[in-house]
């Protein structure tokens, strides 16, 4: 099991979009974005994912976490080019404070977890 940000702004937020249809994904198609799709497909089920957004340096705001709950792998469903059903543990919304750290990916589409604060306050909400 890991643990995923994944942003939800294409032109607009679609966060709420992504918690009604159950699920997480790239709005970019291959072309554009080819290892993005390949991020998403690589994501097993049992993996956590939270809903984030962290523009400009900015404190984390967290809008939901959820887990992937299935192998199947979306495709152009007219909101993700490639996608994953989520089940979702958890829509409160909440923040937590910028981490002190050197490598911030928090601007990133999707990334994996690694900062224990962070870690620690997602399977806190989800316990």
């Amino acid at each position: 099991m890991a643990i995923y940000g994944v942003g939800a702004f294409y032109d607009r937020d679609v966060s709420a979009d992504f918690i009604s249809q159950n699920l997480v994904g790239v709005g970019w198609d291959s072309t554009d974005a080819p290892e993005l799709q390949e991020y998403f497909q690589s994501l097993k089920v049992g993996d956590i994912v939270y809903i984030k957004a962290a523009f400009g340096g900015k404190d984390i705001t967290v809008k939901a976490i959820g887990i992937i709950c299935d192998n199947i792998i979306l495709r152009n469903n007219g909101l993700v080019s490639t996608g994953r059903n989520v089940k979702w543990l958890s829509t409160e919304k909440f923040v937590i404070g910028r981490p002190l750290e050197k490598n911030n990916v928090r601007s990133n589409t999707v990334y994996e977890e690694f900062h224990p604060v962070v870690l620690s306050e997602i399977i806190s909400r989800i316990n």
